[in-house]
């Protein structure tokens, strides 16, 4: 397995708020080819360290951290990058890739858009 996808996660203790994404990697594992997981950057497991420390014993060679978050603020502008920095570091034999948030990607907003628009009652393309 030399490359995986990270879904990262903000985290919580609640497991409620971790549930819808838990059933989203789920759905996306029985769709995707690629090797994928869920983490989280804090509050909650798995952890991203965890994460990233289970593909490099898998001898996963490259790995894509992909937010799932709406926008990249203090988190996805310092916390994240210098947890990815640091992992980088602990795990030479995996490279590591931070991606831009799911939230600046057109397609998310066209999706979201279209169901806000069906909330209030009206066509997306209207």
């Amino acid at each position: 397995m030399p490359y995986a996808l990270i879904l990262l996660a903000h985290g919580s203790s609640d497991p409620h708020w971790r549930a819808p994404f838990e059933r989203l990697a789920e759905a996306l594992a029985r769709r995707l080819e690629t090797p994928l997981r869920l983490a989280y950057m804090e509050l909650s497991e798995p952890s991203l360290e965890t994460t990233v420390a289970e593909l490099a014993t898998a001898g996963v060679e490259r790995a894509e951290i992909l937010p799932l978050f709406f926008a990249a603020g203090r988190h996805l502008r310092k916390d994240v990058p210098g947890q990815v920095a640091a992992l980088a570091n602990a795990h030479p034999g995996i490279e590591l890739h931070l991606l831009p948030p799911v939230g600046e990607h057109p397609a998310f907003v066209e999706a979201l858009a279209a169901v806000i628009a069906e909330q209030a009652g009206e066509s997306a393309s209207g």
